[in-house]
């Protein structure tokens, strides 16, 4: 009977691994097709944008002017939905004398492809080459904000690129570091195809950086957000916010804001638009 149970007990381990390795993608990504609302709907002006990465893939996105920008912020998201799921926060920067360009990854809404870590590198890439090359924006006029996922897409842009400002919102250290909080009872180091590896990434950055965390997160753990924060170089920044992990920047509401805003003060000026509020 123990053996048994013991046998039992081994199969769904190997069984349990093995479908994590294969199907890892997954558990990483979860991208939606349908745009359901443009920055119209929220009365910004914005222009269709379609890029061509390296590898020939079409990823679309939009570029959302602002009068008076203080710098342009490049917005990469996070593993669920797509860029239409981020109007709100559209909205926010705008608030804050920026303007954006937002792109989808591969896979994901209008771009073309399937989603994959040397991937979404490649159209982060894409995305930088847009602003530097088609649009003739100085690189330290450019912030690269990543949220979660995006975060750790951001923090390897800026190991290639020197810009104005890296802001990680809810970032993690690695796939590694969540697959062992979420599955501690498997053999995460061996199953981990996807890396990810912020904490290893970050140290190589040399941009100010501001990291933005919830101890409320109930996806990514507060202390990945702390640890990224302490291997960062100088200068460098840490907003904590309310709220969990999706909802945090409306929870949180002028504490976010006016956060973000002290440290793009700090980096680029004060924004005209804000002062006037």
């Amino acid at each position: 009977m123990l053996q048994s149970l013991i046998f039992i007990i081994v199969a769904v381990w190997v069984l349990t691994s093995l479908y994590l390795y294969v199907f890892q993608t997954k558990y990483v990504y979860f991208p939606f097709r349908e745009i359901v609302l443009t920055p119209r709907d929220a009365g910004l002006a914005f222009e269709e944008v379609r890029l061509t990465t390296s590898d020939d893939i079409i990823i679309h996105g939009w570029f959302v002017p602002h009068d008076q920008p203080r710098a342009t912020l490049l917005f990469l998201h996070g593993n669920g939905g797509n860029i239409s799921h981020r109007i709100e926060k559209l909205i926010m920067y705008h608030r804050l004398g920026l303007a954006v360009l937002i792109i989808d990854y591969r896979g994901y809404g209008r771009s073309q492809g399937s989603p994959g870590e040397t991937g979404t590198y490649r159209d982060a890439e894409a995305a930088w080459r847009y602003l530097t090359e088609t649009r003739k924006l100085p690189a330290d006029r450019i912030i690269l904000y990543g949220e979660s996922l995006g975060a750790a897409i951001a923090t390897k842009l800026a190991t290639q690129h020197r810009a104005g400002a890296l802001v990680l919102d809810s970032a993690f250290t690695s796939i590694m570091d969540m697959g062992r909080h979420y599955y501690p009872w498997l053999p995460v180091r061996w199953l981990t195809r996807i890396k990810y590896p912020t904490l290893d990434l970050i140290r190589n950055n040399h941009a100010p950086v501001l990291v933005v965390h919830s101890p409320e997160d109930d996806i990514v753990p507060y202390v990945q957000g702390k640890k990224l924060f302490a291997a960062a170089n100088e200068p460098k920044f840490f907003l904590e916010i309310a709220g969990d992990h999706n909802n945090g920047f409306m929870e949180s509401n002028h504490r976010y804001l006016d956060g973000i805003d002290q440290f793009l003060s700090v980096q680029f000026g004060p924004s005209p638009a804000r002062q006037s509020e």
